[in-house]
């Protein structure tokens, strides 16, 4: 059986579950998101899939929107007390479990970025894009938000050039002991990772 075919099987055996039994738990982050934030309760934006092909990716929201009157300006004035609590337990992920169902990602991959940084990327750092992206990935067992982007785009290429079942079993297990440890969570001094501008950005 080929990689990739065993691969998809992965994904699916871990993804459908996962997302069944996580319904309750989603529904209760949904209602905690409706009360305080406000609707909609899911964030979807456009983001490259395998060789660019953009797909529309599901997570919890997590941020106020965008009112310079009230000083949210960035990330870090609209990010919520409830966001961080999500994003530290990484529950704002679980409706992405839907987008690996659907085929859009993987459970291992490169982390699907943004559309805009397509044309920003070097030859090589567009070879990320040689492979469906992942729901977690060698980057993110790797120190997730805090390491450089040119160290985050090392390992996606470390990842594509030594794919393999053991090592996705690896990568599962490993992000399932960071997202106990809260690993990684934020960049240095931001609740995010700052954009992504150039090679060396």
């Amino acid at each position: 059986m080929s990689y990739d075919r065993t691969k998809r099987m992965l994904d699916l055996a871990i993804a459908v579950p996962a997302l069944l039994l996580s319904l309750p738990i989603q529904a209760a982050v949904a209602c905690a998101i409706a009360r305080r934030l406000g609707r909609p309760v899911l964030f979807r934006q456009p983001r490259p899939g395998l060789a660019g092909k953009p797909f529309v990716l599901l997570k919890f929201r997590t941020m106020r929107p965008l009112d310079p009157d009230r000083g949210w300006i960035d990330d870090d004035s609209r990010m919520t007390a409830l966001g961080r609590r999500l994003r530290a337990s990484s529950l704002d992920e679980l409706p992405s479990l839907w987008n690996v169902v659907r085929g859009d990602l993987s459970l291992v991959g490169p982390r699907p970025l943004l559309v805009e940084y397509l044309n920003r990327y070097t030859p090589e750092q567009m070879r990320r894009h040689d492979v469906k992206p992942g729901l977690t990935g060698l980057a993110q067992v790797s120190g997730r938000n805090a390491i450089t982007w040119d160290q985050k785009f090392a390992l996606d290429i470390k990842y594509l050039e030594n794919q393999s079942f053991r090592t996705d079993i690896r990568i599962i297990l490993a992000t399932a002991r960071s997202v106990l440890r809260r690993d990684g969570i934020h960049a240095t001094g931001s609740q995010t990772m700052p954009e992504f501008l150039a090679s060396g950005g």
